[in-house]
């Protein structure tokens, strides 16, 4: 693990002392973020991709690889991500945001952000700290600045719920414990929202619906009114806003509010996915969260029939599927393991979607609607944010498993193959 990590201190040291480095990658199957090209070669220059093509770049190469049998793609993008959790049935919610101290929660986060570079997702959009304030902007920075390895960030800091509908909960009225978000209700968010802003969030994350109806069940939060403030207050510093939304209701006012993704829709039904390809905004689907949850409540995977939840959920993806509606790729990371991202990737293949649909997911989809345009592409002049796994993913995608090497921004972070 040691050598892993010398060798892009060693990169950067070699570009400062003898100008730009190049790397040659010969005759690889390329996934360029939309279509798979036989022997294709790929020429990096520095942080940037000099050539992408059938050709044989004229220039010789610091560096060269013959991928044959391997599969070149895009660094992938994971899309919803909680570097500062951890699976929750190795600690509870409630104990990870009441009992672990922020040195903890942070040492924590610096090793997820390792473990998910080193899985080949080289840029994650982290969607709240739950409890942990703007270390999330930290880290985000401390990562820019070379002080520790892991992808591109896009942070929420701390996301936005109403006040009484958010945990941790179960303590008596008198004890006041810190929340897992920050309350705003009315006009108040607005002010929350600049707030955040000026706390150098990259987006706005909002709870529209959550587990405070009279039975614990999820119900909606804010009203259209109040989303809509939270919206055109983002919109106005050019910041996208999120929302967690299960429900019908709360996610027809986020949809109508202008929120760019919903994250979850379990109950997601035909007029919400109309609704969402009308204003197009795309759907997070976080499978791999709720499989993982019922799996530590005690729910055999493969053995045991499907929970309801899990029922539901493959109908509502199946439905999304049908009507055409944009998916990202994002697993809810931290409710399971960092760097086990490829989970999610699988269970969208599992729940019925094509590979390659999956691949563009978690690629040039992810990068459009997230706002990224340097990334999530095999092109000239994108930034070399390069994957090489053996084998073909688009026959298995479990294939992203099969690592052999991870470049971000034209720094080999990981490295298993020999010139």
């Amino acid at each position: 693990m040691v050598l892993r990590f010398l060798l892009p201190m060693f990169s950067l040291l070699s570009c400062a002392i003898f100008g730009q480095s190049s790397i040659l990658f010969r005759n690889a199957r390329v996934f360029d973020g939309d279509t798979f090209h036989e022997g294709w070669n790929v020429l990096v220059k520095g942080d940037r991709i000099e050539y992408a093509g059938a050709k044989v770049p004229g220039e010789d190469a610091d560096q060269s690889f013959d991928l044959s049998g391997y599969t070149l793609l895009p660094g992938l993008i994971e899309g919803h991500s909680h570097l500062f959790l951890h699976p929750y049935n190795e600690t509870p919610w409630n104990d990870q945001v009441l009992k672990e101290s922020f040195a903890e929660r942070t040492v924590r986060a610096v090793n997820h952000a390792r473990e998910t570079l080193l899985a080949g997702f080289t840029t994650v959009r982290d969607l709240g700290t739950e409890g942990g304030d703007y270390l999330d902007v930290g880290l985000r920075e401390s990562i820019e600045k070379g002080l520790t390895p892991g992808p591109r960030m896009l942070v929420a800091g701390r996301a936005i719920v109403a006040t009484g509908s958010y945990g941790p909960k179960g303590f008596a009225p008198h004890v006041e414990v810190p929340l897992g978000a920050e309350t705003a209700d009315g006009a108040d968010l607005i002010r929350v929202v600049r707030d955040q802003i000026g706390h150098g969030v990259d987006l706005i994350k909002v709870y529209a619906d959550y587990r405070w109806g009279p039975e614990g069940e999820a119900r909606p939060t804010f009203s259209l009114d109040e989303l809509k403030l939270i919206v055109e207050t983002a919109a106005s510093s050019g910041r996208p806003v999120v929302a967690h939304a299960g429900t019908v209701e709360g996610m027809h006012r986020a949809i109508l509010a202008g929120v760019k993704t919903i994250e979850h829709g379990d109950e997601a039904d035909e007029g919400i996915f109309d609704l969402m390809r009308k204003y197009d905004v795309a759907l997070c689907p976080t499978l791999a969260a709720g499989d993982a949850i019922l799996q530590y409540r005690g729910w055999q995977k493969g053995i045991d029939p499907d929970p309801s939840r899990i029922v539901q959920k493959k109908k509502s993806f199946a439905l999304a599927l049908e009507k055409g509606v944009k998916i990202c790729a994002g697993g809810d990371v931290g409710v399971f393991s960092h760097g086990d991202n490829v989970r999610e990737l699988e269970m969208m293949v599992e729940y019925g979607m094509k590979p390659t649909d999956v691949l563009r997911a978690a690629t040039s989809v992810n990068a459009s609607v997230f706002g990224l345009s340097q990334v999530g592409h095999i092109s000239e002049g994108a930034l070399a944010d390069i994957l090489v796994v053996s084998g073909n993913p688009e026959e298995n995608i479990s294939k992203l498993r099969s690592i052999s090497m991870v470049m971000k921004s034209g720094v080999l972070y990981l490295n298993q193959l020999s010139h």
